[in-house]
């Protein structure tokens, strides 16, 4: 069996680059993955947010082109006879919090995104309390709200948009694990092995795309990759007290986070303690909502005293401890094998757009989203740091 692409990892990433490989630049491939449930997958555990408001101009650049194909996804991504996608897309911005002692950073941060064609306004506590009267503003210098670009969306429906559409330009998904490599001695791997025993040939490229457990299969090929599954929970929760209007997602200098869902809310904060690799995401932290999540938004929001727990869940961000941002580019010391992963809890987001420029890259053709150059692998050995501070 063979293409000339393999996709190792078939997430929200590896169906995106697939799809636009296949459909833009007119290469089949086939797409390996070992849990075809995607029950520990970071795409179908994701809060699937997305924003402007980031610290490095690419990944504003990043957010703003998937803004852009996630408003008319259900053209892009339409398959003849069946039903547009829908993903729910929810426009009602972030909100970021900022203590005295962050309202600096907040400023030129602020000043970046607006170089960027970030629309993000700067308000005083008192004008947030006017904008959002069920907030307390105590303990705040300044507050950043995204007034374009920023909300929530369906990210496990985006990953099925991409798959059927990249199924439909022919691109094969199977269910298989990778567990090594072949290659000629110079640079190219030939083909990737299986655990069954399937081998599948590559007659242009190969793609590392498997999130979290990227880094074991680049080692095999002598690349050490920083990525690890951090573990992160979220709670859904019930507020019997009023509606928030216009509520967004907000964002508090203590690392809380909370935004809208259904008739209720999600909200999940930086884990108590340290934050170990891969730890097990059924064991959610429970006592952590109750002694420490609950308080600090009920201060925050006085009608959050309310909050009750619905249920909960946990997912990995794949980590890039180097820097925080992603690695999407050719891997170092290989000619033909390219890796997307690392993305540090903004891949969902991003997929859109790091999909068609990684499609246009392994193809050597042409697409007009944002340049992944200052991404690339090699950063690592050349000791280049890209470092995203807003990461939540």
């Amino acid at each position: 069996m063979q293409a000339p692409i393999v996709i190792v990892g078939g997430g929200v990433m590896g169906a995106a680059t697939a799809c636009f490989l296949a459909r833009d630049q007119g290469l089949s491939a086939i797409v390996i993955e070992r849990d075809p449930l995607h029950a520990q997958a970071s795409s179908a555990l994701s809060a699937s947010s997305i924003r402007q408001q980031f610290s490095t101009p690419l990944n504003v650049a990043l957010s703003q082109w998937s803004i852009a194909f996630l408003r008319r996804l259900g053209d892009e991504l339409a398959v003849p006879g069946e039903p547009a996608p829908q993903i729910g897309l929810t426009e009602a911005g972030y909100l970021y919090l900022a203590s005295p002692a962050g309202a600096a950073a907040m400023r030129a941060h602020q000043a970046l995104q607006a170089r960027a064609g970030a629309q993000v306004q700067l308000l005083q506590p008192d004008e947030l309390e006017q904008r959002f009267p069920w907030l307390s503003t105590e303990g705040i210098a300044l507050g950043a709200l995204g007034l374009r670009g920023e909300g929530w969306f369906d990210g496990p429906a985006l990953h099925q948009a991409f798959r059927r559409k990249a199924m439909a330009c022919g691109v094969r998904f199977l269910q298989a694990e990778a567990v090594g490599f072949e290659h000629d001695g110079a640079g190219r791997v030939q083909a990737v092995r299986c655990a069954d025993g399937l081998r599948i040939g590559a007659t242009h490229g190969v793609l590392l795309s498997a999130g979290a457990w990227s880094a074991p299969l680049a080692a095999q090929l002598g690349v050490v990759l920083p990525i690890s599954g951090k573990k992160r929970d979220v709670f859904v929760l019930d507020c019997p007290a009023a509606p928030l209007a216009g509520c967004p997602l907000v964002i508090d200098p203590s690392g809380f986070w909370f935004r809208p869902e259904g008739r209720g809310f999600i909200a999940g904060a930086p884990p108590r303690g340290e934050d170990a690799d891969f730890l097990p995401l059924h064991q959610i932290d429970h006592a952590q909502f109750d002694e420490q999540l609950w308080p600090l938004m009920a201060a925050r929001v006085p009608a959050f005293e309310a909050l009750r727990v619905r249920s909960a869940w946990a997912g990995y961000y794949e980590m890039n401890a180097f820097d925080h941002n992603g690695l999407a580019g050719a891997l170092p010391g290989w000619r033909n094998v390219f890796t997307a992963c690392g993305f540090s809890g903004h891949g969902m987001q991003h997929a859109p757009a790091v999909g068609s420029a990684m499609a246009a890259l392994m193809a050597g053709g042409r697409s007009d989203a944002p340049s992944l150059e200052v991404l690339s692998p090699q950063r690592l050995l050349d000791g280049r740091r890209v470092v995203e501070h807003n990461v939540i």
